[in-house]
């Protein structure tokens, strides 16, 4: 362990990144939508996938996006998830990274707006919650990616001085980047390398394995919030 790297922490995003489940959640917003009479592809959908419920309701649907049927539409995408979740797997090299990032001493948060219980799913399924520092979910905080506040409030239970956040989405590097931290990312969520570096990624690697032989260039670029 480095001294750098004991002031260190990560900041790292679930779904696409630590766990494949960006497509179980696409299907189930588009088939939430149609249920309600709006007919969307699952690609627009997944183009949307990091962002909390609320917030990607309203970028598909505009001023059409009524607090009741916003409400209606996350209650069936929760229970379309439910029947899909056992499709969810963690993602390669999940789990050896946060080991890898524990044993250099680096503080791990889980930085996700994934509803509570599916975030604590995902620690079980990494084994992963004596490695974790701390998570967020989406009862943490009122907004979503890819404002700042998500990972400012991931910032502040990791409890150290400098961060990196780690994700797969623009709305990753986007938070990251309002929160004055650089952002290396994956191509595990399904964007492409273009798309991330023009949202302000710091690094795009294949998947969390690449990253992982990468680490020491990845902890480099850590930095103090704006």
């Amino acid at each position: 362990m480095t001294g750098g790297d004991a002031a260190q922490a990560a900041l790292v995003d679930v779904d696409g990144t630590l766990v494949d489940s960006t497509y179980q959640h696409a299907v189930a917003w588009a088939s939430a939508l149609r249920a309600h009479g709006i007919d969307v592809p699952a690609a627009r959908a997944h183009r949307l996938i990091g962002m909390r419920g609320p917030r990607l309701v309203a970028e598909i649907l505009g001023p059409d996006a009524t607090p009741e049927l916003t409400r209606a539409v996350e209650d069936d995408h929760a229970a379309c998830f439910a029947g899909l979740r056992h499709l969810v797997v963690p993602l390669p090299g999940a789990r050896d990274l946060l080991v890898q990032l524990a044993g250099r001493g680096v503080a791990i948060v889980i930085a996700s707006s994934a509803k509570p219980d599916e975030v604590e799913g995902y620690l079980d399924m990494l084994d992963a919650r004596e490695l974790v520092s701390a998570w967020t979910s989406s009862a943490d905080g009122d907004r979503s990616k890819p404002d700042p506040e998500p990972v400012r409030i991931a910032f502040e239970r990791s409890g150290r001085s400098h961060a990196v956040v780690i994700g797969d989405a623009p709305w990753d590097c986007g938070s990251a980047a309002a929160a004055g931290l650089p952002c290396a990312t994956v191509l595990t969520g399904g964007y492409a390398r273009d798309e991330l570096l023009a949202a302000g990624a710091a690094g795009v690697y294949e998947d969390l394995r690449e990253l992982a032989d990468d680490l020491d260039r990845v902890l480099g670029r850590a930095a103090q919030p704006a």
